[in-house]
């Protein structure tokens, strides 16, 4: 098969169903020409649908706890011995159980904090050591995180998952730095719109969050399709030279301020209140 990830091997973590975007680039990587394992963590395999996945682009599944660098030491030797060396990795984890409990931002339980802190944002640089360490990324490699505005922004309801981004974005600038010097391997995050998949819509008022983006964006809002695209393209050789970046996939909401339609919006609810 050809196309432009042709002879490329990899990771993908965290797809779950038809939905995630980790599975849309999956499906996509695959129509390239890419090769790769799929992993998610047991639990969540349980819940998903990843070996109909697996059988749809002829790939491997290997559970890994991503926390677990005993998981990972597992995952990696396996892609190792598979693949050899590595061409590209998609973090595409998060979660949140002060989020899934509605516990609000001024009253976080600390041990749920830290537990979604290690699962979404210090997995990635977990992920990053293991591979560091068996030095197994092919120069101009791509290793990738999902993340989302809110890691600048204030976003009632998104909670702790907010500082969980800021931090797996801090973490992709200061180790991808190391990777570029020293592997010549790209790390860059993707800032993505709010996308519907099993995980955004579990967070309180996403629905407002996503018709809002949606009327602010000049293009609307990036769909998990749009995300999954432009993965393939940061795997691809077409983009050797971008790294340490956070790459807002959002049409434009990242830097439109309001819009007519939401201008338009708010007057009429306005005067329908004062009528």
């Amino acid at each position: 098969m050809s196309g432009i990830l042709s002879g490329k091997k990899g990771i993908i973590f965290g797809a779950l169903d038809e939905n995630s975007i980790a599975w849309k680039t999956a499906v996509k990587s695959h129509e390239e020409g890419a090769e790769f394992i799929l992993t998610n963590a047991p639990v969540a395999m349980r819940y998903g649908e990843i070996q109909k996945l697996a059988e749809q682009t002829n790939s491997e599944v290997v559970p890994a706890d991503a926390t677990s660098l005993e998981d990972l030491d597992n995952l990696f030797n396996v892609a190792i011995e598979k693949f050899g060396k590595l061409d590209f990795i998609l973090h595409s984890i998060g979660m949140s159980i002060n989020v899934r409990k509605g516990q609000h931002y001024t009253d976080m339980n600390y041990d749920w904090t830290q537990k979604g802190w290690d699962i979404s944002a210090v997995s990635f640089h977990k992920v990053m050591k293991t591979a560091w360490d068996k030095d197994c990324m092919n120069p101009w490699g791509s290793i990738l995180a999902l993340s989302y505005i809110a890691a600048q922004r204030v976003y009632p309801g998104y909670n702790d998952m907010a500082d969980n981004k800021a931090y797996l974005e801090s973490i992709a600038r200061n180790f991808g730095y190391y990777w570029g010097k020293e592997k010549k391997v790209r790390v860059n995050t993707i800032s993505q719109s709010p996308t519907p998949t099993t995980a955004g819509k579990g967070v309180k008022g996403f629905g407002g969050f996503l018709e809002i983006a949606d009327d602010v964006s000049p293009l609307g809002n990036a769909t998990a399709e749009d995300c999954a695209s432009l993965c393939v393209m940061m795997f691809s050789d077409y983009t050797k030279r971008m790294t340490l970046q956070n790459i807002y996939n959002d049409g434009g909401y990242s830097n439109t301020g309001v819009s007519d339609e939401l201008v338009n919006s708010y007057f009429a609810g306005k005067k329908s209140e004062e009528e």
